[in-house]
């Protein structure tokens, strides 16, 4: 028995040392960017890992040579356009993929998953070309059109569709509901963690989006934080406290925004696993 015993604490600490490397790992480039904010390009480029006192400087220079509330506007305001709009028509979508279940309907699914598998790079030029002669270059409508309704999220919805209660949906429609009454009366409060979960996906994907919004806003004044981080590594002098300063302020908001919805998060992934 002892000898037993011995052996599971020996498995159960090496398993909590490995997590425990795992997320000294995972976090050390938040950690490592977040204190370079502190320092001066010297210091970084030396491998400097704690604090110095150079953090309000670097921000002043950051807001001296970008313009970084406009780019602050338009990330905010994009991303959560982008978010609730991708929400709204991929749940739908979900929704109606599982509750309307048929063969036909598999087969749509099917061919969004094959599209799942294609980068976005490889059809990045038909989206121009489709997008200028549409007239939606430098518009709101270009910037989110792509990414309102991915197979991801689709897919993600309709999984969590297959938990609500059958019996409940019929319960509705005999006590006279519609199927919209049904779907916003009852689907989308059973499902707040799911939406949780996708909305903090999708705020992450929509605020960290570079290579689209580059290429279909092409003004200054349609600069957004990941777009404003990349101008500030242009040039032949590259100020690296200014840079991490950019990039701690471009991290702030999708962190706060996870930890807010981490229960919701964690909740809805472990359903999605049951």
């Amino acid at each position: 028995m002892r000898e037993g015993a011995l052996a599971k604490y020996t498995k159960k600490t090496l398993m909590y040392l490995f997590l425990i490397l795992a997320s000294l790992l995972s976090i050390f480039p938040l950690y490592w960017s977040f204190i370079s904010a502190f320092n001066n390009t010297q210091q970084i480029l030396g491998g400097r890992m704690i604090p110095s006192v150079y953090l309000v400087q670097n921000i002043q220079n950051l807001f001296e040579q970008q313009d970084v509330f406009t780019a602050l506007k338009n990330s905010f305001a994009t991303s959560i356009l982008q978010t609730v709009v991708a929400l709204a028509v991929s749940s739908i979508a979900g929704y109606g993929f599982e509750i309307y279940h048929d063969k036909a309907k598999d087969s749509v699914m099917s061919i969004l998953m094959l599209a799942m598998m294609v980068p976005f790079v490889a059809v990045l030029v038909p989206l121009f070309q489709m997008f200028t002669q549409a007239g939606l270059i430098n518009s709101w409508i270009g910037f989110i059109l792509p990414s309102i309704s991915t197979p991801f999220l689709i897919m993600y919805f309709r999984n969590s569709a297959r938990s609500f209660p059958r019996d409940t949906l019929e319960a509705a429609r005999i006590d006279g509901l519609n199927e919209f009454q049904i779907f916003v009366r009852m689907f989308v409060p059973m499902m707040r963690p799911t939406y949780a979960a996708a909305a903090t996906i999708t705020f992450m994907n929509a605020w960290n989006a570079y290579l689209w919004p580059k290429v279909i806003m092409q003004t200054n004044d349609s600069i957004t934080m990941p777009m404003m981080v990349a101008n500030l590594m242009g040039g032949y002098v590259i100020d690296y406290g200014v840079v991490m300063a950019g990039v701690t302020i471009c991290s702030l908001p999708t962190v706060i925004i996870f930890f807010v919805l981490q229960k919701s998060f964690t909740n809805a992934v472990a359903g999605a696993v049951k």
